[in-house]
């Protein structure tokens, strides 16, 4: 297994986390999110969510005061319907363009190009044609649809980072503690298998289309 520097040039990096769903990031990536926190106080993020009611937004903005305490975080929906992003099309390349316009990004989060979810799906495809020269790391997320691929990138956390995560997910996301897919077993069951796979004991997975190496 060959770690790699992630490579942040700053101690104030910025970084752009994409949801099509109120809660997508924070499953996806939430313990990453919490360790750069961690790693970085001083940390500016955009969180970017494609639908959201209401309610589900006020839950969006607990997640990422939840998920980067401490740090400068400015919350965008374009609020379009869920379920429905591949006929808003448009909609979803403007947001995330006028995302990018809005300055420099150091890392980008997004979700997987092989999920089953449409309105996952339409977001990745588009993500790199919006940030051409920039690390992108896409998430999983876990499911009925059974689309969960083979990742080629890991982000150890502690058992402590694990249930922070496990803990804060319930906190921000009361709205979704009713589904079945939405409980402590599964989040560490997730989290314990990737860490199998790159010989810690819990992990988040992501891919990345593109990659440079440089020494």
């Amino acid at each position: 297994m060959l770690a790699l520097q992630l490579g942040l040039r700053s101690r104030r990096p910025h970084i752009v986390a994409l949801g099509a769903h109120p809660d997508d990031i924070e499953i996806g990536c939430g313990g990453t999110l919490f360790r750069l926190a961690e790693s970085f106080p001083e940390l500016t993020a955009e969180f970017v969510v494609a639908t959201g009611s209401p309610v589900r937004l006020d839950e969006a903005r607990r997640g990422a005061d939840l998920f980067l305490p401490g740090c400068q975080v400015t919350i965008t929906s374009a609020e379009l319907p869920d379920g429905r992003l591949p006929a808003h099309w448009d909609a979803v390349k403007e947001l995330l363009e006028s995302t990018a316009r809005n300055g420099p990004v150091d890392l980008v989060f997004a979700p997987s190009h092989d999920d089953a979810h449409q309105d996952h799906r339409i977001v990745a495809e588009l993500v790199t044609t919006v940030w051409r020269n920039h690390l992108v790391l896409n998430y999983e997320i876990p499911k009925w649809d059974g689309d969960l691929g083979r990742p080629s990138l890991y982000i150890p956390l502690t058992e402590e980072q694990l249930r922070e995560k496990i803990v804060r997910l319930h906190k921000a996301f009361p709205s979704q503690v009713h589904h079945h897919w939405f409980d402590d077993e599964v989040f560490t069951g997730m989290a314990r298998l990737r860490g199998i796979e790159c010989h810690v004991r819990y992990a988040e997975a992501f891919n990345t289309a593109k990659a440079v190496l440089t020494w």
